[in-house]
This record gives structure tokens, sequence and C-alpha cells, in this order.
């Protein structure tokens, strides 16, 4: 499906890493992986604030017959060796260490957020403010900080975010009264639950987000069942934002006999339309070693998301090879579109997604293509 403005806003090399959290702590070159999956909202000035995340990565992590990663501690990035013959370098993004009962790995690049202010259509960047910049500070963010999702609920705007550690792969919470500035505020779920969605908005006072556990065993459903086993997008309830509960019912799940919904996952946090909730989520497709992701749109009822009104039949977007063309060289996996924040924009919504774990992409999507 193709939109009237559907662009790359930003790109690794619009990241200045001299103003990187990382500059002077370590010798070694870095470059950007990617800068991409923004959380997007607008702010009180009108603008649009993607919070973008920033793969940091080392120039040469393969020397001396080891492997190499970044990691914080105590205030300082460090970097760490591996012996190359116990690790598994295939993905570019990570890497597996051999030998143990449980899958250990490792990454390739350490993230940290940075707030990149957009014009209200969100077709120009108005500034980097990398003095705002979101970055380790505990010791369960030693592997970095990912993903970010916005939501702004009431008068406060709240953002989960992926920590990552050998401690737990676990969601954080940060909140901010200006949508710019922005304060921790505490592990909110615990270990591989990832893509934390804060719908936009309360619901008999109570907060309400999507989430998706991860783990390595899954049970069947019965023959002949709509649905197949896996990673599902579930719901979750809270009364301050902070203590979250699991909702007793399913939210969306994998559709049986749909190669396109293999796996599943949240993208943007939902929004509250006269049909329902909007959520836009992704499913992925098995394709060599990280499959075909596409976006798909599915409507919640109102009063209670756990019931599914309406799912879009075909995909709203997919990767898109003519907006990468121009950075093709630094293009190091294909057919991925990740998106990750959206915003009312009148007669459109202004949807933002990551491109190819590269970049950050900005598509003006007309309502009407959610009309049942």
């Amino acid at each position: 499906m193709s939109f009237a403005l559907d662009r790359l806003i930003v790109r690794p090399d619009d990241i200045d890493l001299s103003l990187s959290p990382m500059a002077g702590h370590f010798a070694a070159e870095t470059y950007v992986l990617g800068a991409f999956n923004p959380g997007l909202t607008r702010l009180p000035n009108g603008n649009l604030l993607l919070m973008v995340r920033v793969a940091e990565a080392l120039r040469t992590p393969i020397r001396d017959h080891h492997v190499h990663s970044i990691r914080w501690e105590d205030g300082a990035y460090r970097i760490d060796a591996w012996p190359l013959e116990l690790t598994d370098t295939s993905d570019p993004r990570t890497f597996t260490l051999r030998g143990g009962k449980s899958k250990v790995m490792a990454l390739t690049s350490l993230s940290w957020l940075l707030p990149v202010e957009l014009t209200p259509d969100g077709r120009e960047v108005v500034a980097f403010h990398y003095d705002k910049a979101i970055v380790p500070e505990a010791s369960f963010q030693c592997y970095g900080v990912e993903d970010p999702r916005i939501s702004k609920v009431g008068d406060r705007w709240l953002m989960t975010t992926c920590s990552v550690s050998p401690e737990r792969q676990c969601t954080t919470l940060y909140t901010s009264d200006n949508g710019l500035d922005w304060r921790f505020v505490d592990v909110v779920l615990d270990h591989q639950n990832k893509d934390m969605l804060i719908f936009e908005g309360l619901i008999d006072g109570q907060y309400w987000a999507q989430t998706r556990p991860l783990g390595e065993v899954y049970f069947a459903y019965p023959p002949g069942s709509e649905w197949h086993a896996g990673p599902s997008i579930n719901l979750a309830t809270s009364p301050d934002s902070l203590h979250w509960k699991p909702h007793r019912n399913p939210g969306l799940r994998p559709q049986a006999g749909s190669v396109a919904t293999a796996r599943i996952g949240g993208g943007a946090p939902p929004i509250l339309t006269e049909k329902g909730w909007l959520a836009l989520w992704h499913g992925v497709e098995p394709k060599e070693l990280i499959g075909v992701y596409r976006t798909y749109w599915s409507l919640l009822d109102r009063d209670d998301p756990s019931k599914l009104v309406h799912t879009g039949p075909t995909p709203l977007l997919e990767a898109a090879p003519d907006l990468t063309r121009p950075i093709e060289p630094q293009m190091y996996i294909r057919d991925v579109v990740f998106t990750t924040g959206i915003v009312d924009a009148g007669d459109h919504y202004i949807v933002a997604s990551g491109e190819a774990d590269l970049a950050c992409r900005i598509t003006h999507i007309p309502k009407r293509v959610f009309s049942l």
C-alpha cells in the first residue's frame, strides 16, 4: 500500500557520534549500526518528537581472535572480549555464546535514545536534543536502553523501554511533564516481556497496556483451532502505570494457517477512535535468519480491549526498498518495517516506523484506510 507521504526522516549518517554518551570512554572507533524504532508523540509546541533508538557498534568488533562488545558499568562504557571459537556471529545484530545449556547471547551494539524534534507534519527535522538523551543508569541497563514507546495519558507522557543486561531483559518506565525532559521511574515488567504499549487513555480509571511475554515453550492449541501457539500480544491493567496485573483474557494471537503471522508483537501504542482502540502491530513471515516484518492493524472494543472488533485483511505497511536505496551500502538486513508510533493529524495519522533496523520512517496514512 502506497501513501502520499512516506519517507526516511532520520538515517545513521544524521547522528553525530562526537556527541554520543560513549564519546571519549574508549579508543576503539564506533559507528551507527541503526537509528530506528522511534517512539512518537506531539509536544506542547505542536512539533513532533521522535525518540530514536541509536544502536552504536564497534567498527571492528572481531580482532585478535576475539569478538568484542560494549557494556556500561558505574557511569563508564567498557569493551569486553569473547574468544571467537566460542561464539556464533551469523546474526549481524548479536552473537551467541556456545556451550551452555541455555541460549546466551551478547549484542554487537549498545543502544541509547536520542530525542529528535520534527515539524508538526513530520516532514523536516527541527533539532537533535543530544543533551536530553536517555542512557543507561543502572546495572539492569548495562547493555543498553532500546525500543521506546511513548503514550500521552491525560497531562502526562509515559515511555516504556526495553532495558538489557545479564540480570534481566525487562521493561522500564520513564515519565515526562512536557514530552522532552524524561525521568526514570522503575522496572515495571520483568524478564523478557517486550513491546509494552500503554493505551493513550484510561478505561474506567485504569491504565491498560499491550505486552508480549516471551518464552522457549508454548502449549499447543487443539487441532482445527483458528490460533497457533507462539508469542502473542497480551493485555495488562494498572491503577497507577507502575504496578501491572496481567489481564485474564487473551489479546491478539497469531492465526493458524497464516505464515504472515507466524510471530506477532506490538507496534504503536493504541489510540482511541470513534470505532474503538486502533492498534498497529507487526507480523513476521519466516524467511532466512530474521524473517519478513510487516505492519497490520486491528480495532479493539473501547470498553474492553480484550474484545477484537476487526483486523485489516492486508498489511498496512511493508518494507520499502525505494526508500532505503540511497543508503543501500549501510544495509545489513532487509524486508523489515517495524511500526512504533502514531499521532492524530486531523484527516490522517502520522505513523513512525523503523525501516530495516537502520532508519526512521514517517508515513501519512489517511483515516479512511481504517474504515470498516
